[in-house]
């Protein structure tokens, strides 16, 4: 049957956190369905309710887990305009790195944002209502952060693949 879909959870591991299969399985479970209950939760992995709970609370105490939500669908809210941006930087000492990393986080159209080894800076993932309101956020957004000297932009027409493990915010 090839991996499971989470199969990233049984390569979990430090000195801080050692996960088993029941581990892993309920990770595997909560990333697919996070409002299952723990009586269900316990069937799924084959352990009884009570080891399943304390199991969850460590991984929630640990911050593997690092809490619930409902996912979205940007396309039914209208969202399903989504760019890609490469951006360069002028500058990139430290301040500067620090300066675009705090303006980023506070910008709510930028999904995603990441610092990449290469011949750009950064790459944001952007998503907006259509062509007409992304070309604005550029143009009064992006271009306006601190310390951006160019960008490229690269306009995503499908979703082949999207797994959320979680947001840091």
């Amino acid at each position: 049957m090839g991996k499971p879909l989470y199969y990233w959870a049984f390569y979990v591991t430090n000195d801080d956190f050692k996960m088993d299969r029941f581990d892993a399985a309920i990770l595997s479970v909560l990333a697919e369905d996070g409002r299952i209950s723990i009586t269900d939760l316990a069937k799924r992995i084959g352990l009884s309710k009570s080891p399943t709970q304390a199991r969850l609370r460590r991984l929630e105490d640990s911050g593997i887990i690092l809490g619930y939500r409902a996912l979205l669908d940007p396309i039914r809210l209208g969202l399903d305009h989504v760019a890609f941006v490469e951006v360069r930087l002028e500058d990139t000492r430290e301040v500067a790195l620090r300066a675009f990393n705090e303006a980023v986080s506070r910008v709510p159209e930028i999904e995603q944002a990441h610092m990449i080894a290469g011949n750009f800076d950064y790459l944001l993932k952007v998503r907006t209502r259509d062509m007409a309101a992304y070309r604005r956020f550029l143009g009064e957004t992006v271009t306006t952060l601190p310390y951006v000297a160019n960008t490229s932009t690269y306009v995503a027409m499908e979703a082949v693949k999207e797994i959320m493990l979680a947001d840091k915010t």
